[in-house]
């Protein structure tokens, strides 16, 4: 008995998902566990999974449909994978009989018919073929007087009646057509785009937005089109941050397993301003700003599919190494494409370091409902009026993106400000992070 293959819950407030790749052919042997398909939501994708041994017996959705909760969306059948294979053998085999000795008949037929026939036609008009060319032949709306015969005498064969039906098929126009989709509705299909002079067009690739993509840039759009977004920025000298890591790096790495980045100082860094200005850690609920006194920190990953943002949970608890481990354990998740919907979700601030791609400055876009980002940016070697003398430190611009319906100016400028004397006395952030 064939057992039906669901798509199942998604998550919290995620009722239907994207067929992006079916992992397994029809008739093909799957084993209890092995990934079957792989569904797109907004935020992650995930692997539907056998439930049990058997064959991927039919396939009921393709790839790109949309999907919802509970759907079926394809069966496993009893088997091993062969008797699907020795099913369509057997089948082949018939219809090679069924052929031959239908061959064979029109073949006595023929001989029969010639005294009475000439030209492919009875007596009384009627052209010569088998009732199975006759029944191919009004399947295809064909007319057999139209159909030039090769067999004896003229008979109109079956290869006759398939030669006309892929001619027809060939004239068809190419501008405009129908073609039915799995559900049953009827897509218009646009003409495939004529070659321009140059041959331009015949090096263009149309490549189908993923789920995610296509979520992504509905929520940029959405967060500048419903925040006022104002973005401040300051640099920050790095000597002393670098100091000390160069110091420290080689002890942390041997006593934690983990390697000591920036961005676990900038992480200290942003919760001790946070602390500082709790309105930048908040979010506006219709008329109501919720105020958060917990630290749920977003960090940017870049993916093949696009930008996402796990969330490193209870960071003003964690220290430097907690820290680290979090975010190499979910940059890794991310780039494998195993995030959870649960390291998603409930970030209260976001920070996202475009110097690690050789970015110099930036306006990052607020990640909604958060109401600021922050944007770190390339480290660069700079002349610095250092008490009164030129100095070449190593510099990086800041910036803050924030929604000044809740955030004012000051308090944005302000919160920059208290990071760059954290970041540039790191010894603080033991006490203030």
């Amino acid at each position: 008995m064939a057992v039906e293959i669901h798509v199942p819950e998604l998550g919290e407030s995620v009722t239907d998902a994207t067929v992006g790749k079916w992992l397994k052919g029809e008739g093909e042997q799957v084993s209890a566990g092995d990934p079957l398909v792989e569904l797109e939501t907004d935020k992650i994708n995930f692997e539907v999974e056998a439930e049990e041994d058997g064959v991927l017996e039919s396939i009921a959705r393709g790839e790109g449909e949309t999907v919802n909760v509970g759907d079926v969306i394809g069966t496993i059948g009893a088997g091993d994978g062969q008797p699907a294979q020795e099913e369509e053998q057997e089948e082949e085999a018939e219809e090679e009989a069924e052929a031959g000795a239908e061959e064979e008949a029109e073949a006595e037929a023929g001989a029969e018919e010639d005294s009475e026939e000439a030209n492919g036609h009875r007596e009384d008009g009627e052209v010569r073929a088998s009732p199975s060319v006759r029944k191919l032949a009004q399947e295809y709306d064909i007319e057999l007087a139209e159909v030039s015969g090769s067999g004896s005498g003229g008979r109109v064969t079956r290869e006759d009646v398939e030669r006309l039906i892929r001619e027809q098929y060939r004239q068809a126009p190419a501008e405009e057509g129908e073609e039915k989709q799995a559900d049953g509705q009827q897509q218009t299909r646009q003409a495939a785009p004529q070659p321009s002079e140059d041959g331009r067009a015949d090096l263009e690739e149309r490549v189908r937005l993923s789920r995610r993509r296509q979520t992504i840039a509905k929520r940029l759009v959405e967060a500048q089109q419903t925040a006022a977004m104002l973005t401040t920025f300051n640099e920050v000298d790095m000597t002393a941050v670098m100091e000390l890591r160069n110091r420290r790096k080689d002890a942390f790495l041997e006593r934690n397993e983990v390697k000591l980045g920036f961005m676990s100082f900038f992480t200290k860094a942003s919760i001790g301003a946070l602390k500082a200005f709790p309105k930048i850690n908040a979010e506006l609920q219709e008329d109501e700003l919720v105020l958060k006194r917990y630290y749920d920190i977003g960090v940017a990953v870049n993916t093949d599919e696009g930008l996402v943002v796990p969330v490193v949970r209870g960071a003003d608890s964690k220290s430097f190494a907690e820290i680290e481990g979090s975010i190499a354990e979910l940059a890794k998740k991310a780039r494998d494409g195993k995030l959870a919907l649960e390291d998603l979700t409930g970030g209260t601030f976001t920070i996202t370091n475009g110097g690690i791609y050789g970015s110099l400055n930036s306006t990052p876009i607020l990640n909604t409902p958060q109401v600021a980002i922050l944007g770190m940016h390339k480290i660069q070697q700079r002349p610095m009026v250092v008490d009164g003398e030129i100095q070449v430190r190593p510099m990086m611009y800041l910036a803050l993106s924030y929604d000044h319906r809740i955030v004012d100016g000051a308090d944005a400028v302000s919160f920059l400000v208290r990071i760059k004397e954290l970041i540039e006395d790191p010894e603080t952030l033991l006490l203030e992070g």
